[in-house]
């Protein structure tokens, strides 16, 4: 028995499998959590234990941060999670941390056609890298290399790269955010949890009015992105389109910048809860225009393909997938949580 989890600042997602051939579709038991409610990961491994009852005898854990000797502290909540500590207390007997990006990654070469969306078919190379950038609560990035049987997946946090301005606009907003931040990350600008400072950057700025009803629609709302994005997607307020078209165009830089440091050639990866909502918007010709807009390499960066994936649990079963092939439940030791880290 596997158990997997997607840890995310969001959302925690936690499901068994009984053996590899159940993922994705016949987890024996799968449970969301609202990861905010609980004030530590510990927490919500033992109530899903006490809930379903289940006797894992592995786990694999993708987490939303950077892993270092089976811990990590969580980018967006104040979680520092301990293989070491869970196995402990929950009396898992082994377990696997990885970032929830790698996750993602590892879950790729699994994806069929209907759990992908694509946005520029391009020149696939079978075995060129694979890169997976995937905006969610924060701006996660991965890649895939070939290894001469399968592909390998690796984390980063390339998400942390330096935002980087391509007009006028993009400077003001850069000056905005640096007075607030100091360092100003694309993460800062292309995540679920930052894209209502592009909005807070037009109206401070007077460049857009706000109407009543949708500051009053806001203050009321626990989560003003998902505000912000749906009155943007209706056309319904000049300020809302304007903050989702400057996430849209940033979002093609950083993939842009991706593009050119992993050589992805086997394909760009949209992952992440953003890029599914917002396909219509994405299939306009300024994010691949960003994509492309590179210089003497535009066209390498054109023929690259660009897909969205469409599955929501890409990193619950990456993380499944990943555990069964390190052979977490058959006796494998405690280090294979580090590999290929």
């Amino acid at each position: 028995m596997m158990l997997a989890g997607d840890i995310g600042g969001t959302k925690t997602m936690l499901a068994v499998y009984a053996d590899r051939t159940q993922v994705p579709a016949n987890p024996v038991h799968e449970i969301r959590f609202k990861s905010a409610d609980y004030p530590s990961f510990e927490t919500i491994v033992q109530e899903f234990l006490d809930q379903t009852g289940a006797k894992p005898q592995a786990a694999c854990f993708g987490v939303a941060g950077p892993v270092k000797d089976r811990h990590s502290r969580i980018t967006n909540l104040p979680w520092n999670i301990d293989a070491d500590e869970i196995e402990q207390a929950c009396g898992i007997p082994k377990i696997s941390l990885i970032n929830d990006l790698k996750a993602i990654a590892v879950s790729v070469p699994h994806l069929g056609k209907d759990s992908l969306s694509t946005l520029n078919p391009g020149i696939a190379d079978p075995k060129g890298n694979k890169a997976v950038i995937a905006p969610g609560t924060g701006l996660g990035v991965a890649f895939l290399v070939w290894a001469g049987a399968r592909y390998h997946a690796f984390a980063s946090e390339g998400g942390h790269t330096a935002f980087s301005p391509r007009d006028a606009q993009d400077l003001k907003l850069l000056k905005f955010l640096t007075r607030r931040y100091g360092h100003v990350s694309f993460e800062r600008v292309c995540s679920g949890s930052h894209l209502p400072c592009i909005y807070e950057y037009f109206l401070e700025n007077k460049i857009f009015p706000e109407p009543a009803w949708l500051g009053e629609k806001l203050d009321a709302a626990m989560d003003k992105t998902r505000v912000i994005v749906e009155t943007a997607l209706e056309n319904k307020a000049d300020i809302c389109e304007a903050t989702l078209d400057m996430f849209v165009r940033a979002l093609g830089a950083v993939t842009s910048n991706m593009a050119v440091t992993l050589l992805p050639t086997g394909g760009i990866y949209l992952g992440g809860g953003i890029p599914p909502r917002i396909l219509k918007r994405l299939a306009q010709p300024d994010f691949l225009g960003r994509i492309a807009d590179k210089g003497r390499f535009s066209s390498l960066c054109a023929n690259m393909p660009v897909h969205v994936i469409l599955d929501p649990q890409a990193a619950l079963h990456g993380a499944a997938w990943y555990g069964f092939e390190k052979g977490l439940s058959g006796g494998q030791t405690r280090s294979v949580a580090h590999h290929l880290l």
